[in-house]
């Protein structure tokens, strides 16, 4: 099985660019099966990630031990979104870097015979750096209807903003809770007075810039701050305190994301935990983790995921707004 011309043509194009960008990778974004050993001698010296929905092609290619092999979820989705999904799953699994440049290859054309379709017939370079909090917006859609579209979105930009630029250069780490806002409170106290006390719905509206930037001021101080489903801040200076039986973290999270999670799971708020060490964000709803959000604009030196969650033993005594 001979490759096309045209895809000869794009995998030089690929290993060139590789070269001289340089690139880190180059990603293939496929369902059709071609001539693996061509593409491989093609692609020498290229780190490459294979993606596809196909189980049965990708359980094959795992068989290459020199891939990276990312499984897709089954689902009707456009190109763009099945590529931003391998992506997203290589820079969370520590495959990739968050700074990465990538070569991706795939099949942008839509086919007149969809018994043959061709396996490549698009380039694209992609800068992670640039499009990864993006990406991830996109994916707001797994929340369902925890909030209205324009709501979530602005507290994704609100969130990523304290992580990316915490406050006058310190950086700055925080909980944002959507949502469910009277179960909510009933499981919280406030330590320290609430800073949105007497001010207007309009005055409290996330959706509004001059309102976010005012929050971040807000979110140097300690505790949880707590918007409603309609895009109002309530409260904040929140200690939440739910039960946390059931809430299961990976190891080095400590009492911000275990608040982060436990309120999410017991009430129907969803929950943004962003961290102070790295800026990244992350969404829990019914206690699991659901979004990861990296704002790659932060101006310090990144170090591979697997350092963000190293931190000191956590004090018990400590409020959940003051570790993450």
């Amino acid at each position: 099985m001979s490759l096309p011309s045209q895809t000869v043509a794009l995998l030089q194009a690929a290993r060139d660019l590789v070269k001289s960008l340089p690139a880190d990778a180059v990603l293939l974004l496929t369902e059709t099966s071609v001539d693996w050993d061509e593409l491989t001698r093609m692609l020498t010296g290229c780190k490459l990630f294979v993606a596809a929905e196909n189980p049965a092609l990708t359980k094959t290619l795992r068989e290459r031990d020199e891939w990276t092999v990312i499984d897709l979820d089954p689902e009707q989705v456009p190109t763009q979104e099945r590529m931003n999904s391998a992506l997203l799953k290589a820079v969370s699994e520590n495959q990739l870097q968050p700074g990465a440049h990538i070569v991706a290859l795939y099949n942008g054309i839509a086919s007149s015979d969809a018994d043959a379709p061709e396996p490549v017939d698009s380039l694209s370079i992609i800068h992670l750096g640039e499009h990864l909090e993006r990406m991830t917006a996109q994916d707001l859609r797994v929340l369902g209807d925890a909030a209205p579209i324009d709501v979530l979105r602005a507290v994704v930009d609100l969130a990523t903003e304290i992580g990316r630029e915490g406050r006058e250069g310190q950086p700055v780490g925080t909980v944002l809770v959507v949502g469910d806002t009277r179960k909510v409170l009933s499981m919280s106290r406030f330590q320290n007075y609430n800073p949105f006390r007497g001010y207007s719905r309009a005055e409290r509206d996330i959706r509004n810039r001059d309102v976010r930037e005012q929050i971040k001021e807000i979110a140097k101080l300690d505790g949880a701050i707590l918007i409603g489903r309609d895009g109002i801040a309530e409260a904040a200076c929140l200690h939440l305190n739910p039960r946390v039986e059931g809430v299961s973290l990976r190891k080095g999270f400590g009492s911000r994301h275990m608040a982060a999670a436990g309120i999410s799971k017991a009430t129907a708020a969803v929950a943004f935990a962003v961290s102070q060490s790295s800026g990244s964000v992350r969404v829990f709803q019914r206690g699991d983790e659901v979004l990861h959000i990296e704002p790659l604009a932060r101006p310090h030196v990144w170090q591979p995921f697997k350092l963000e969650a190293q931190e000191p033993p956590e004090n018990p005594g400590i409020a959940n707004g003051d570790a993450e």
